[in-house]
């Protein structure tokens, strides 16, 4: 796997952290006919969780044919503003993240090196546009895409309900979201031609106050015969606190190149 993916994959570990609110649906999306797909898609947007501000913990285990590192991270967020989030190994500080709509900022104190971009990065990890709104939204249990921005073909099985476009293009989509509280139980985006794919699956979800959130997030990411898989654990989350989210990127650190 290239050096540029993995570093790619492992800030991608560490900025999918966030919440988003609901949205109306947008006319003329879904086929008028399609009852059902149009009943399953307004359902997965009525459920979606909804708050202010939340902070917590968050186990997360980075894993790779080279490298297994657990971290801890304390986090704050909030809604659609900003994301903040501080990693801790044996309680020693190693990393902070801070993410707005406009911009991905990182440092890593053991090897005194820093990021300071924008999405574009994940972007060329899935080969498609990403932005706040996409890696929130894969955090919370929702479709990193928006369901009502195209059209979907609904199948029902003993594991819910399973969305894909209607029309074939070069990235490849699948949701699945559960039958009973139609949150994500997976999702898929991949891209054919370059061999990739990134999974996200939902073991278990956690009820705050009348909200479903998750309490398991597993992702892996293949890049041919490679793959990475991150796992991440939810512990002590609180919708609606007080945050604020001191972040400055010490002197004297060198800037992460990923050209």
């Amino acid at each position: 796997m290239n050096k540029k993916f993995q570093i790619t994959l492992l800030l991608f570990s560490l900025v999918i952290l966030a919440s988003c609110g609901s949205r109306n649906a947008k006319m003329g999306t879904v086929a008028p006919e399609d009852e059902a797909l149009a009943a399953v898609v307004a359902q997965h947007y009525t459920n979606e969780a909804n708050f202010e501000t939340l902070q917590g913990k968050l186990s997360v285990r980075y894993s790779t044919e080279e490298r297994d590192q657990s971290v801890t991270v304390n986090f704050r967020m909030k809604k659609n503003d900003t994301i903040w989030m501080s990693g801790q190994l044996l309680g020693i500080p190693l990393a902070k993240v801070m993410i707005t709509p406009n911009s991905v900022r990182f440092y890593e104190k053991i090897s005194k090196t820093y990021f300071d971009g924008d999405f574009r990065l994940l972007s060329d990890l899935l080969g498609t546009p990403l932005d706040y709104q996409k890696v929130q939204n894969l955090l919370i249990g929702q479709a990193i895409y928006d369901l009502r921005d195209e059209r979907y073909k609904l199948t029902e099985s003993s594991r819910g309900y399973q969305l894909e476009p209607s029309a074939e293009g070069f990235l490849k989509k699948l949701f699945l979201l559960d039958a009973g509280n139609f949150k994500a139980v997976a999702q898929q985006i991949g891209q054919a031609n370059a061999n990739r794919s990134v999974t996200v699956t939902y073991p278990q979800y956690q009820k705050i106050g009348q909200q479903l959130f998750p309490g398991e997030i597993q992702i892996v990411a293949n890049e041919g015969a490679q793959n990475t898989r991150i796992d991440m654990q939810f512990r002590g989350v609180d919708f609606n606190v007080p945050v604020s989210f001191p972040f400055s990127i010490p002197s004297g650190y060198d800037e992460i190149s990923l050209e």
